[in-house]
């Protein structure tokens, strides 16, 4: 991840993370140390994938990571979920993830719902900080990569996270053929 200036250790830039993820930064328990959890501080005009793909260079559209929040509905209620995937792939929410969480239904999560739960930006929800009782999907392909950039949980900057590290958050169940 050489093409950013200034990466620091996110424990070192609390003050640029949304609180829940300062939070989680600041009970990091995972067997990566916090350290080399690391906060880039980009301007929130490249937080989406292809903006900032476009800015820093084609290469990181493999090694790119997006967390999006789903829905999935059985017996009339609605259980939140989160599911993370390198940017070049889509999430198999009517298959992958309709699945693992045993539902009948999945779909994402309206904007408002995902932000409101999470207390998190729209462009940078991030897998570090979500709330702990929901499931916490990743493809086998993101926790095999070295290093993935993440968001943040804002659009002012990204994290840089070594892909077993994601692995091991709360509530992680990581499957291969989540994302096509």
């Amino acid at each position: 991840m050489d093409a950013f200036d200034d990466a620091r250790p996110a424990p070192e830039r609390l003050d640029l993370l949304v609180p829940p993820v300062a939070e989680a930064v600041r009970a990091w328990r995972g067997s990566v140390p916090a350290e080399q959890v690391l906060h880039v501080d980009t301007a929130p005009e490249v937080a989406d994938t292809a903006v900032l793909v476009e800015n820093y260079g084609a290469w990181l559209l493999e090694q790119s990571a997006n967390c999006v929040v789903v829905g999935a509905k059985r017996a009339g209620v609605t259980t939140l979920a989160a599911c993370v995937a390198l940017g070049h792939t889509r999430v198999d929410i009517n298959g992958a993830v309709r699945r693992q969480l045993g539902a009948r239904k999945v779909s994402f999560a309206p904007m408002e719902t995902a932000l409101e739960s999470t207390g998190m930006e729209y462009g940078g929800i991030t897998p570090i900080g979500l709330p702990g009782d929901w499931p916490l999907l990743v493809d086998a392909a993101v926790a095999a990569t070295e290093y993935v950039l993440i968001g943040s949980g804002s659009r002012r900057g990204k994290l840089i996270v070594p892909g077993r590290a994601l692995a091991g958050l709360p509530g992680v169940t990581v499957l291969e053929g989540l994302a096509a």
